[in-house]
């Protein structure tokens, strides 16, 4: 089968599109559910605090299993938890349930960002990457444009316990055609060509990227790529910390919109469940356009003869200059049509930052290292989350939420001034000399 590499990132995009769906559905059904089960406001913060929680230990903890086990295994299992997660949120009767549940769901959706960023690393050669990045965070925004009608519109019919039942069901389909393509590694699998596997074995030869010329032959360090990096060897190298850093302080801006979107629409500007249905997938259309435009900026750069290094900082730097004003103006926006605008140029201009920043670890690392420090970005990224998106929103959205936006619009050069101070210049490196 040709261009097979493509079909594998589009089922992870498909399981990243699920994925948003069942995490969204709590937000975009609370008003309801929130009446129906007598569970206050206070609680729901609560409530995203534990799931972040558990999401961050999701993130280092998969990303070290997805490297040993692989990520055919590695998805499945995740999916195939998180799924059964979501159902289970049917019966909640209290806030003791509901934490159970959320808790549950966290720890096993964390897997799909490690999971993809090792696949990615696995199937694509390095100029492609940000774009396979794009697609995969695609999923994200779409399942963030599409969650919004599909479960009002399930809710409209079957009620809020039947919703989650149903949404459920779509990440066990999902497993059904991911077992079957994604056999093996492209090195083995039997339906890929000898055309596109040499294409993509040959993006990862390291000689041009390596720092240390005494290892541009890839076999002098054979080991190292097959156990890969512990925690602790990991965080031993500066570039480690340029994921770490970095994705603490620009995630939460995402975090934000998925987490209090519906909330503020309703806090704000007085939206209901059919109102937030209708108009609360805009923004993430902005951050569709964003996955895709700047994932494919970088590989286009490179193509033209760009760096690595050049291509991943200019891309981060062009959406810092999106997200920040657009932050600004979401803070003092006093009309719905032009908050929301604003915030699908926010999202945009996120997606081109991360998408490029996710790929990092594969730039930095080959081997069952890519997991371990996409992972570790991870859990980074959500304890950025649960400081600036998740406990602090409450205490800031009570006197006003300009205070919320301005808040998150700052961290936008803090974290890209992280990236481009630990980073250094972007290349593979040599990770035998700590290990």
């Amino acid at each position: 089968m040709k261009n097979f590499r493509w079909i594998i990132i589009g089922l992870i995009g498909l399981a990243t599109v699920i994925n948003y769906i069942d995490r969204n559905a709590l937000a975009i059904m609370w008003p309801e559910i929130g009446a129906d089960t007598g569970i206050s406001k206070q609680s729901y913060a609560t409530i995203i605090s534990i799931f972040m929680i558990f999401y961050a230990i999701g993130q280092a903890v998969s990303g070290r299993i997805i490297d040993r086990i692989g990520t055919r295994l590695g998805f499945l299992l995740s999916i195939s938890i998180w799924s059964i997660a979501c159902g289970l949120h049917a019966l909640t009767r209290g806030v003791l349930s509901l934490v159970s549940f959320r808790a549950l769901l966290g720890l096993s959706e964390a897997g799909n960002w490690p999971g993809a960023t090792k696949a990615i690393a696995e199937w694509f050669p390095k100029h492609e990457r940000a774009f396979a990045q794009g697609i995969f965070n695609a999923g994200a925004s779409l399942g963030a444009v599409i969650s919004a009608p599909v479960v009002a519109c399930l809710f409209g019919y079957l009620g809020w316990r039947a919703t989650f039942l149903v949404i459920a069901g779509l990440g066990l389909i999902w497993v059904l055609p991911w077992w079957l393509l994604a056999r093996s590694s492209p090195a083995s699998h039997p339906w890929i060509t000898r055309e596109e596997r040499d294409y993509i074995l040959k993006g990862e030869k390291p000689a041009p990227e390596i720092s240390n010329p005494k290892s541009e032959n890839p076999k002098s360090h054979p080991p190292a790529a097959a156990i890969g990096m512990t925690w602790s060897q990991a965080a031993s190298h500066r570039e480690t910390w340029s994921v770490i850093v970095s994705r603490f302080f620009i995630d939460p801006i995402w975090w934000l919109f998925v987490s209090w979107l519906p909330i503020y629409l309703h806090d704000r500007f007085g939206f209901d469940i059919k109102d937030i249905g209708s108009s609360a997938w805009v923004p993430y259309l902005g951050a569709a356009v964003g996955s895709l435009s700047g994932g494919w900026f970088s590989g286009f750069m490179m193509q033209r003869g760009w760096t690595v290094d050049r291509a991943r900082k200019r891309a981060v730097y062009i959406g810092a200059l999106f997200t920040f004003p657009a932050l600004i103006i979401v803070a003092f926006a006093s009309a719905p049509a032009c908050a929301i605008a604003a915030m699908a140029i926010a999202l945009c201009g996120f997606q081109i930052m991360i998408n490029n920043i996710q790929t990092l670890p594969s730039d930095f690392y080959s081997g069952k290292s890519v997991g371990t420090v996409a992972g570790m970005g991870g859990m980074s990224a959500v304890l950025g989350t649960l400081v600036f998106s998740t406990w602090l929103v409450p205490a800031l959205s009570g006197i006003g939420y300009e205070y919320v936006f301005l808040l998150i619009a700052i961290l936008v050069p803090l974290g890209v001034a992280s990236m481009h101070h630990f980073s250094g210049v972007i290349r593979r490196i040599d990770t035998t000399a700590k290990q």
